[in-house]
């Protein structure tokens, strides 16, 4: 009842990883010239309700995010206590009805519910450094894909105009504003995207130009899309089968440790192991017949220890596991069938399309527990 899955894939580079709960790129903490220019425009404490109630978010954030660091030498609010002063630093700023008390204002309340989002800070996340890093990337040739083409043109982006950030993304969330003041905070953004995306171009044509390959043949909407999703850039490298089935290289220190846990997913994976040797020694996989139950507890294990030994892993499995295993005599329940096909059929579009991140390399599901996880074995 369960299956193992092994991409054979030794390297994919992802463009569109789509990660979950990524923080916008908002820059409150280094505002680019454009945004600081319009945040000049607003007032907060000369507004008339209207346009009071109705100022993004971002802005409210922003503006008083300004007179903190005059108050704190500069520095943003870091930790748990700061924030919250932060936040109560906002909420004074909501207006007061004739009665002295606080108006009902949606956008500041977002504000404050936003505080941490918005006060993201801006750096380079370390998975992106690693792709800057890599030899493809400093090393161009005529041979280089155009994602270390783009990568390394968002490279020299950073150092030469981006004063060591990132392309910005251009994209603000929804939020309680009249459509003029969105609208208009929307376009700031999105025209900086752009002239970002102008910039990492000309690195791009200069990079092409340098290795002997036409302009054309990175289109402009590939380096938009790069520069959108420049800060989520995965590249997958999945160790092949020989190095995961080699004693020298298999990683053992990683299996001991998972085995802390006796009952962690990796067991499965032991166990499989255990069952393949056993259908190379008899030809047959255990328990195929329920008479050889019995019999072939003894093989398996004999099987397993002879692995562990082999690879001088010092673990203990449980017999109910050795059990579990000669019980169901390698027979494929149609329920796991379609799970495990579904899983393939899923890894394989990621791979096709080149969106989202693969499994990174092994991925075991627990049909008796509807469980499952995945290894970098």
């Amino acid at each position: 009842m369960n299956l193992k899955l092994s991409c054979l894939v030794i390297v994919l580079l992802v463009i569109e990883s789509h990660p979950d709960n990524a923080l916008e790129d908002l820059r409150l903490d280094q505002p680019f010239p454009e945004l600081s220019e319009h945040l000049q425009l607003y007032d907060l404490g000369h507004m008339d309700k209207k346009d009071h109630s109705h100022t993004p978010w971002v802005v409210i954030v922003a503006k008083c995010l300004e007179k903190w660091r005059g108050e704190n030498l500069g520095q943003i609010p870091k930790n748990y206590k700061e924030k919250e002063a932060f936040r109560t630093m906002i909420r004074q700023g909501i207006l007061k009805n004739e009665n002295g008390q606080p108006e009902e204002e949606e956008n500041f309340e977002e504000a404050v519910k936003n505080v941490n989002t918005a006060l993201n800070i801006t750096k380079l996340p370390s998975n992106i450094e690693e792709v800057f890093n890599d030899e493809r990337c400093t090393n161009l040739t005529p041979q280089s894909t155009p994602f270390w083409i783009l990568a390394r043109a968002v490279k020299d982006f950073i150092s030469m105009e981006g004063k060591g950030n990132l392309p910005l993304r251009g994209t603000i969330p929804d939020m309680i504003a009249d459509s003029d003041k969105f609208i208009k905070l929307q376009n700031i953004y999105r025209e900086k995207a752009t002239k970002d995306s102008v910039a990492v171009e000309n690195y791009v044509s200069k990079l092409l130009q340098s290795v002997g390959k036409p302009p054309e043949c990175i289109p402009e909407k590939d380096i938009r899309l790069f520069c959108r999703n420049c800060a989520f850039l995965r590249v997958v490298r999945c160790r092949s089968l020989a190095e995961e089935y080699g004693v020298d290289t298999a990683k053992k220190d990683d299996i001991v440790s998972l085995m802390e846990n006796p009952d962690n997913e990796i067991v499965l994976y032991l166990m499989l192991r255990a069952v393949d040797r056993f259908q190379k020694q008899h030809g047959r996989y255990p328990g195929i017949y329920h008479y050889q139950i019995e019999g072939d507890f003894g093989k398996l294990k004999s099987c397993l220890h002879g692995f562990l030994q082999e690879y001088g892993l010092s673990l203990s499995v449980k017999d109910e596991y050795i059990q579990e295993f000669c019980r169901y005599g390698a027979a494929e329940p149609h329920t796991i069938a379609s799970f495990l096909g579904g899983a393939a059929a899923q890894e394989a579009i990621k791979i096709i399309t080149r969106q989202f991140v693969i499994f990174n390399n092994t991925f075991i599901y627990n049909g008796m527990l509807q469980t499952s996880a995945s290894f970098q074995l």
